[in-house]
């Protein structure tokens, strides 16, 4: 008969034959990065949804983008437009964009004291002109540099969509590539304080970045299935390197636990194999199929991170089974090599208490002397955190909503839309209509334009492109608002419902649709918001039906289900407290535009669910291994969290450490996704694991392993078998000393 694949059997192989093993993963992660740079990574390059993504397919189809927005903002504090210095710098501003090929209207502030200089293409425009003007825009910088410098008395500076978008990648990808450079040595200092010796932090440190390797590796090929944006090789990297670690961590941490308890090297790696493989293999499921609810809304941004994602974890939990046990056969006792020597009393790794020594208390004691008192309190103090969720209001941030104070071309578009109204974020209303009814088109459009500016939902100047033979146009409308603003997604909404059915919805056979980042912002959220009780329910359901199967029981499931709601809701309440308020605003160095980032608690969920079922399943299974060992429910809660709690520790603790490198970012929606990743595991590894969770299993007791008869049938993983027995007193770490 065929021997079943199991973590034990992989791990015994790779115990047996370490080169071999190691060949193996080699030659894997190479092939992956191989396979990603033959293929390459397909960028998205519009994630649009809805009405917004119909708009966009009918701009691409017909080629009617209008050239980037461009402008120059003249400003004096003293002179006004019209006292002659400030009036040649105008002459002059015009004249050298003018000599450039480029169409330009000036307009005045209502104090007089800035002028804005627009590039704005003739109307009608045409693709062939927009193209002419996208190239003439490459001048601009050197044009107004000199005119700049010929009147030094006046601020005179360049703006607009393609300088602001340059800034924005600038500032974004360096603040991206700081926190991947600092994630590795944050992850090494909290693991040499974990271990204690360099060679044991740095296993756990290799496996994660080797495996985060193979998983961008995949990401080409992947990409090819789910485009994918830049910053998702920054979540795959931090995911891959949280998981690997924790794997890695679970793993070691274990095996040497066996060997300072006594147990022989085969042995010990055997015991590991059959407990912590097996829990390693469970665990990456759960995080695997939360991640996967990710896939749910439908949208492409989430799906191509979900993708990658998804693929490193596999590819941790493949190398965790099979290059640890290689590594640590090969090391043995060397595997303790470079001990660091860090302040502090430290028990020397296999030392065992002596007969008069007192017994170092146990972190669960106060907890399990009064279980029920503790679950309530723990409880209380979620439900208090989570209270303010009730009112999570989400949105898009505006598209420079940097922290970056110092950067000239973000400045400059600041000033521009709080000074100039006809400055402000576009919408674009994108029609297609029979040849035979582009007059009557031509005419609504004009009641549009009329309509919109009457009712102030958008300022002038209008913009009306159209294509080659009049069948379809595009009008951009500058809205009220900063184009992330209440007021600005209730335009788009105005537009959609009020003006447009009256206007150029008239036209017989026309389709109209609007679209533009305000417009993808509504529609975006729309979504996610209608979705997401679909993907919560889809997580919470496959793990537990995967709890259920792995540990036999429904209580088992149904507690950590409501355990990790608790959490997420916490972890909620306290980023809606943080960001929708301004108290926080002179910590985290930002605005608060009273929302938080749409995509944000979906993303939230799925990452904070699937890492803590890693901790969960971690205690768990030991909790069961002594249950079925022969230990009552509050020994085996006790001894377990004593061999437990400093790896959890030290798995939270690098997590923290590098989720909370994103808090210092400039982007507002990559802050509110550190600060609210880092609050949420720090939660999850102290509220939770450290007093709920044991609290809540002393008060079921017994009733913890619960199955129906009825569900009997289900298929037995092993994680309930007992392991070599352990003696109470094993490696103290420097994280569990006071």
């Amino acid at each position: 008969m065929k021997a079943r694949i199991s973590p034990q059997r992989i791990g015994r192989w790779s115990a047996a034959h370490p080169w071999r093993a190691l060949t193996v993963w080699f030659v894997f992660v190479v092939a992956c990065l191989a396979l990603g740079a033959k293929t390459g990574t397909q960028t998205l390059s519009d994630g649009a949804v809805g009405e917004s993504a119909r708009g966009n397919a009918l701009i691409d189809q017909q080629g009617l983008w209008e050239p980037p927005r461009e402008y120059a903002y003249l400003h004096s504090n003293v002179l006004l437009s019209s006292d002659p210095g400030f009036a040649a710098a105008i002459r002059d501003t015009k004249r050298s964009m003018a000599a450039l090929g480029l169409p330009v209207t000036e307009t005045t502030s209502a104090d007089r004291h800035s002028v804005l200089v627009s590039v704005v293409p003739g109307q009608p425009a045409n693709p062939a002109q927009v193209r002419r003007l996208i190239a003439a825009l490459t001048g601009v910088p050197a044009a107004l540099g000199a005119v700049a410098r010929a009147h030094p008395g006046l601020t005179i500076a360049e703006t607009g969509d393609s300088s602001a978008s340059r800034a924005q990648d600038r500032i974004v990808n360096g603040d991206l590539h700081r926190v991947e450079l600092l994630a590795i040595p944050v992850t090494l200092v909290v693991l040499l304080l974990a271990f204690g010796s360099v060679v044991a932090a740095v296993v756990p440190l290799l496996l994660g970045l080797t495996a985060v390797a193979a998983g961008l590796g995949l990401l080409g090929p992947i990409s090819h299935l789910f485009p994918v944006q830049d910053s998702a090789k920054t979540v795959i990297l931090l995911i891959g390197l949280a998981v690997g670690v924790d794997y890695s961590l679970f793993y070691v941490a274990r095996s040497r636990q066996e060997r300072q308890a006594g147990a022989a090297q085969r042995q010990a790696l055997e015991t590991t194999s059959r407990t912590s493989g097996r829990t390693v293999v469970i665990s990456g499921s759960i995080v695997a199929l939360a991640i996967a609810g990710m896939f749910v809304p439908g949208l492409k941004v989430l799906n191509g991170i979900a993708a990658g994602t998804i693929a490193v974890i596999v590819s941790a939990v493949a190398g965790s089974v099979t290059v640890l046990p290689a590594i640590l056969a090969l090391l043995g006792p060397k595997i303790d090599a470079g001990r660091v020597r860090l302040p502090g009393r430290v028990r020397r790794p296999g030392r065992r208490r002596g007969p008069g020594e007192p017994r170092r208390p146990s972190p669960s004691g106060p907890v399990l002397s009064r279980p029920l008192a503790a679950a309530g309190l723990a409880a209380a103090v979620l439900l208090v955190l989570a209270y303010p969720a009730l009112s999570l209001r989400m949105a898009q941030p505006s598209p420079i909503a940097l922290t970056a104070p110092d950067d000239p071309v973000l400045q400059t578009l600041a000033a521009v839309q709080d000074t100039f109204p006809g400055a402000g974020e576009p919408a674009y209303v994108a029609v297609q209509a029979p040849a035979a009814e582009r007059g009557m088109l031509a005419g609504e459009f004009a009641r549009l334009e009329g309509l919109a500016a009457a009712d102030r939902i958008a300022h002038r100047p209008f913009q009306l492109t159209w294509n080659g033979d009049h069948t379809s146009a595009v009008l951009s409308l500058p809205l009220t608002g900063n184009g992330a603003s209440p007021a600005s997604r209730q335009t788009v909404q105005a537009l959609r419902h009020a003006l447009i059915p009256h206007t150029v919805g008239r036209v017989a056979g026309a389709e109209a649709y609007v679209t533009g980042v305000t417009a993808q912002d509504v529609d975006f959220t729309s979504q996610i918001r209608g979705s997401l009780p679909y993907a919560i329910a889809f997580v919470l359901v496959l793990a537990f039906c995967l709890l259920m199967i792995a540990f036999r029981s429904v209580i088992v499931p149904l507690t950590a289900v409501v355990l990790n709601l608790l959490s997420v809701a916490a972890a909620y309440g306290v980023l809606v407290l943080v960001f929708q308020h301004r108290w926080a605003e002179p910590i985290l160095h930002f605005r608060s535009n009273g929302t938080i980032t749409s995509w944000l608690p979906l993303f939230l969920f799925v990452i904070l669910f699937g890492l803590s079922m890693d901790y969960h399943v971690f205690i768990l299974s030991r909790i069961k291994e002594a249950a079925v060992g022969g230990e009552l429910i509050q020994q085996a809660i006790r001894l377990s969290l004593r061999r437990t709690a400093w790896v959890i520790t030290a798995a939270a603790l690098v997590m923290v450490c590098v989720f909370a490198l994103f808090g210092t970012l400039a982007s507002l929606d990559l802050k509110q996704a550190g600060v609210g990743l880092a609050v949420a595991v720090l939660i999850d590894a102290t509220v939770v694991r450290c007093v709920l969770l044991p609290a809540t299993m002393a008060v079921l007791g017994e009733l913890n392993w619960y199955l129906p008869r009825w569900l009997d049938w289900l298929p037995r993983v092993g994680l309930e078998n007992p392991a070599v027995p352990e003696q109470d007193t094993v490696y103290e770490p420097v994280l569990r000393e006071s």
